[in-house]
């Protein structure tokens, strides 16, 4: 199993197939054949999109029978989850931070 990486998870997330594969993913493991029939694109172009989600670290496959079953790797989603929480965080404390200065200290926003 390749180990996660945040560098690429965004980027790849950034794309909207492989969006569409990642919530599809959210709800259950599937094959390359479930996933193309619910999408709007070809069986290969699904695999390029599973490799780049692989890549990124945000899914796995495992084996069964012919067939190779993917599913989201639940470290680089608790990870991306992470990432969200902290930015949300730092908004939050640098809005409060804004709103409990005394309105002299503000910095005056121009007008256009």
């Amino acid at each position: 199993m390749i180990a996660y990486g945040a560098e690429g998870a965004w980027a790849a997330l950034g794309d909207p197939t492989r969006h569409a594969i990642v919530a599809a993913l959210a709800e259950r493991p599937r094959a390359v054949t479930e996933l193309a029939a619910e999408l709007p694109v070809s069986r290969p172009a699904v695999s390029q999109a599973l490799k780049v989600l692989k890549d990124a670290g945000l899914v796995t496959e495992r084996a069964a029978g012919t067939r190779r079953i993917y599913r989201l790797n639940p470290t680089a989603v608790a990870a991306l989850r992470d990432q969200l929480d902290m930015f949300w965080s730092r908004a939050l404390a640098n809005f409060t931070e804004t709103v409990e200065q005394p309105s002299s200290d503000r910095p005056i926003q121009e007008s256009s």
